[in-house]
């Protein structure tokens, strides 16, 4: 890769990075914890078309994150284009297997146990991601 797309591939990886990471934000603070004041009758159904819409938002950056975490990975990227995309596995990791099934169970109904998994189990999220946005920033600004 040459050292002018290597550094369209750090910025861009930098601002889809920042962007989940300002996204998780508002999701941890804002958005999750709102779930209990939808309201019983009304929560099945919010929950379903909370999952479908909020997919088509974090999908494609997700995987865009991704393979740009994967090309830093494999470029002459170095310790922290891997520690990224270790960070990045973890994310994934915690996405399949704590909040999407909690998602999965809350769109049946509310569940203030599940609901409460949730918005504590998406710290682990919060956190890498903030992480992940310090080290494609340092990445960025080292190039």
């Amino acid at each position: 890769m040459t050292p002018e797309l290597l550094r369209w591939v750090l910025a861009g990886h930098a601002l889809v990075t920042g962007f989940m990471t300002g996204l998780i934000w508002f999701v941890q603070v804002v958005h999750y914890p709102l779930f209990s004041r939808v309201g019983q009758a009304e929560f099945a159904r919010y929950e379903q078309r909370n999952t479908w819409r909020t997919g088509w938002v974090v999908g494609p950056p997700m995987l865009l994150e991704l393979a740009l975490a994967m090309l830093l990975a494999w470029s002459p990227g170095g310790a922290m284009a891997w520690g990224g995309l270790l960070l990045l596995g973890a994310i994934w990791l915690s996405t399949a297997l704590v909040q999407v099934p909690l998602h999965r169970r809350l769109e049946r109904g509310f569940d203030a146990a599940a609901h409460r998994r949730l918005v504590c189990g998406n710290w682990i999220r919060t956190v890498l991601w903030s992480m992940r946005a310090v080290l494609a920033a340092g990445m960025l600004v080292h190039s």
